[in-house]
């Protein structure tokens, strides 16, 4: 039986203990699983007739090490399988260990900042969706603890003070992991999905109830609690602006018009109660998370790789983005910086236009991007929400994120894409 030996290396800056430590706590298979890949195992799904897989965590010195992947298998179908099926296995391993590898350096490098500082005991509302299903893992294999917290009813944007205090107060399930058995932290991501569906009078209903009393109802919960959370970072966005064309826009800029900044402008002020209590609070103004499972991009994908992209109306207007690990990130940086408080744009520090979006992704993606929509036919399909959500430009800095400093994993559109499609430049 042939077999073939897939070998990658990366060199890490924390300790080889430290790599070990990360790889073996809660959530390690998550974070290092690619968004384009359905893996459970260590495999790659498929009938190889063997597969041996070793993780080695090699020191370079005190504070740096070697982490090497070394995988020995055999193809499938024999000799003919060898000949027909080596690059491809190889490309596939190959683009899957590059995520794996980058992953794990970044995290670990961004855990090792705060190695002394306490871990926190985080609660996350909004726990399943796309932020909050990454960000739990994300935090646990950094040694912090996390937990979900559920709404009191299914379905709804409410929590109840004893929902809260059953999530938040039960020492039972952390005592042992943090040092600070209640929860320390929340990070508020709740909420009805904007770009779901098209909007009429109930859908925008439940958009601004789900936020603006979803996020009131928790702050006034929270500051009825014995032993609040010090702080809290709760999830807004870029809506907040409006359209406001080439103007450049930061933290101090003015809210705008229209639907969108009308629900983020009381969805932020729906906190009051939770400062009022003395606690620490971040709002988090989002752009585009990009990922591919879920979100805008994932919208994108199957009519770009189809060779059917491109520019939205005039493509002059600006979609300010942000990678989904620097999403995480964003949050993270907030937890961890006392100094951190009020509005911050989670935003990548170099906004593009939707004619410059459109060329990444086709570039990245090696199709045509040929086939404009117009902005009439983005109102026909959509209604409202083409001009608050696809044709509205808001060209949004990331200014507190730089001024405290947070270091971008991805700094520019064509890096974010090619991380998470798993699309490395052309050798």
């Amino acid at each position: 039986m042939h077999t073939e030996t897939f070998i990658r290396r990366v060199r890490i800056a924390v300790s080889a203990e430290e790599a070990f430590a990360w790889h073996a706590r809660p959530g390690a298979l998550e974070r290092l699983t690619p968004p384009w890949e359905n893996v459970r195992d260590v495999a790659i799904s498929g009938p190889f007739p063997s597969w041996n897989h070793l993780h080695r965590f090699e020191p370079d010195g005190p504070d740096a090490s070697w982490l090497e992947d070394r995988i020995e298998y055999a193809l499938p179908g024999g000799a003919l399988g060898a000949v027909f099926g080596a690059s491809m296995v190889k490309r596939r391993l190959e683009r899957m260990f590059r995520y794996r590898h980058d992953t794990a350096a970044a995290d670990l490098t961004l855990h090792a900042k705060y190695a002394g500082r306490p871990r926190l005991t985080v609660g996350v509302t909004g726990a399943s969706g796309l932020v909050g299903s990454s960000l739990l893992p994300f935090l646990t294999t950094g040694g912090h603890c996390a937990t979900g917290i559920p709404r009191a009813t299914k379905g709804s944007g409410i929590f109840a003070v004893e929902t809260l205090r059953s999530a938040l107060c039960d020492t039972r399930g952390f005592a042992e992991k943090t040092p600070d058995p209640f929860v320390s932290a929340l990070v508020h991501l709740a909420g009805e999905s904007i770009g779901a569906g098209r909007w009429n009078a109930a859908k925008k209903a439940r958009i601004r109830d789900s936020r603006v009393l979803g996020t009131r109802g928790l702050c006034q919960a929270i500051g009825q609690l014995d032993r609040p959370p010090r702080v809290l970072v709760c999830a807004s966005a870029v809506g907040f602006y409006g359209n406001r064309g080439d103007e450049v826009l930061d933290e101090q800029s003015s809210p705008g018009a229209g639907f969108l900044p009308a629900v983020t402008r009381d969805w932020e002020a729906a906190v009051q109660p939770a400062i009022e209590r003395g606690i620490r609070v971040v709002l988090l103004r989002f752009g585009m998370i990009l990922s591919p499972r879920g979100g805008a991009l994932a919208q994108m994908l199957l009519p770009f790789r189809a060779g059917l992209g491109g520019r939205i109306g005039s493509g002059r207007q600006y979609w300010s983005w942000i990678s989904l690990d620097d999403a995480l990130g964003a949050i993270h940086h907030a937890l961890m910086t006392d100094a951190l408080a009020g509005p911050v744009n989670a935003v990548g520090p170099e906004p593009a236009t939707n004619a410059e979006f459109t060329a990444a992704l086709g570039q990245v993606l090696r199709r045509p991007t040929l086939a404009p929509v117009p902005a009439w036919a983005s109102r026909v399909a959509l209604g409202e929400m083409a001009d608050e959500l696809l044709l509205a430009s808001a060209r949004v800095t990331p200014a507190k994120l730089l001024q405290t400093g947070y270091e971008f994993r991805h700094a520019n559109l064509s890096s974010a894409l090619r991380h998470v499609l798993g699309r490395p430049l052309p050798l």
